[in-house]
């Protein structure tokens, strides 16, 4: 049976109410935390350079009293300039932006933003977007998690490769958790469908729920079409997607973080997003919070992320797994993990930017507990190369 509710700025199409579709996904994750128990279950090797120093680069440091925050980043146009925005406080203010000229090694003074962007919160991401006729702008993201009146999400752009910036602007789209936390093409580059997380509208059971939604563009980002559910698991707490193209560009693979069990989950879609697969369990070693990923140069996949994953070595810490598609989408464990910075402060890190260089260095963002003393989280970026 489908229903549809109509609810103030969100467009609810939602199939997934009955919590019997799901007891498939309730058993295998059952199963899965009880191989993992029994130690019955992979792991791909894990490096740990966590501790070399000289690969990490402080953006902004957290003090005793200033805590800096998610964080992600944008490669620009000339592949060396990198840009970063960030928030002071945890979901705080969005508007604290930087950039490097030198691929991550040294950054900026602050940059000046529009004084509109210090009236919205929560986790801003920065994306470039095409129009269906090939124009290019970037975009910042940002929302300020229900919080008041500004409960919408809210973006600005820029024409010119991240120089100046537009005030921020309502998109109408809400009430919303986060911003998008995923943006990608289909349909040959005619639309763009951006996902995020929101509230179960009207819930009196579930404390804090989470859902998936899903918006459409047509014109490279500017507008977006209202929020129609796309994923509604009651008993789960699905949240912060991340798409992948697969290398034959005929798949696409959503990557979920899961806030109640902390098993991350998977889901396909052989028609540009339009249906998906149903969700599994992702495999051993990739259960984590705001997956970030990007293909290296060999065709392999670098996916950095928050390790939540019951029984690794890595929990808790900002992490990297590199591996194929393939080993993603049938379960293998991949080629091996990274431990990429420690934290301090047990889970409150990631929310990563990741960019590849034209050398093939890779320059993953993180915020974290980088210290162990009394100041707080700093915005932190990690250099490296994957052979």
């Amino acid at each position: 049976m489908r229903i549809i509710i109509f609810f103030t700025g969100l467009f609810l199409l939602n199939w997934n109410l009955n919590a019997q579709d799901y007891n498939y996904l309730f058993k295998d994750i059952q199963q899965f935390e009880s191989n993992i128990r029994t130690k019955k279950v992979l792991m791909a090797p894990t490096i740990d350079f966590s501790a070399n120093k000289e690969m990490h680069t402080v953006i902004a440091a957290g003090t005793d009293s200033i805590y800096q925050g998610h964080p992600t980043t944008i490669l620009s146009l000339d592949s060396s300039t990198i840009y970063c925005v960030w928030t002071n406080g945890h979901g705080g203010f969005c508007g604290p932006m930087k950039k490097s000229t030198d691929g991550g090694n040294t950054w900026s003074l602050p940059l000046a933003v529009p004084e509109s962007w210090l009236t919205v919160r929560n986790c801003p991401a920065i994306y470039r977007l095409t129009t269906p006729v090939g124009n290019e702008r970037l975009f910042v993201y940002a929302g300020s998690g229900g919080k008041g009146k500004n409960d919408k999400m809210f973006s600005s752009y820029s024409d010119d490769d991240g120089k100046t910036w537009s005030e921020m602007m309502n998109t109408g789209l809400g009430p919303v958790s986060m911003p998008f936390c995923t943006i990608v093409a289909v349909d040959n580059g005619k639309k763009l469908i951006g996902l995020t997380n929101t509230r179960r509208p009207g819930e009196k059971t579930e404390e804090k729920s989470c859902i998936l939604v899903k918006s459409e563009s047509l014109d490279g980002g500017l507008t977006w079409s209202p929020l129609a559910v796309l994923l509604d698991i009651p008993g789960l707490k699905p949240c912060e997607p991340q798409i992948i193209r697969s290398p034959n560009g005929k798949q696409l693979l959503c990557l979920i973080r899961e806030n109640a069990k902390r098993t991350s989950l998977m889901m396909t879609s052989e028609d540009e997003g339009k249906t998906w697969s149903k969700p599994v369990p992702v495999t051993f070693g990739l259960s984590g919070d705001r997956h970030q990923a990007k293909y290296l140069p060999d065709g392999r996949l670098i996916i950095t992320f928050r390790d939540t994953g019951k029984g690794s070595p890595t929990r808790n810490h900002f992490v990297a797994w590199v591996g194929t598609y393939d080993d993603i989408v049938k379960k293998r464990p991949g080629n091996f993990r990274l431990k990429l910075l420690h934290s301090y402060k047990g889970g409150d890190c990631g929310y990563s930017g990741i960019e590849i260089l034209p050398d093939n260095s890779i320059v993953a963002t993180t915020y974290i507990k980088y210290e162990d003393d009394s100041r707080k989280n700093s915005v932190v970026c990690v250099r490296f190369r994957v052979l």
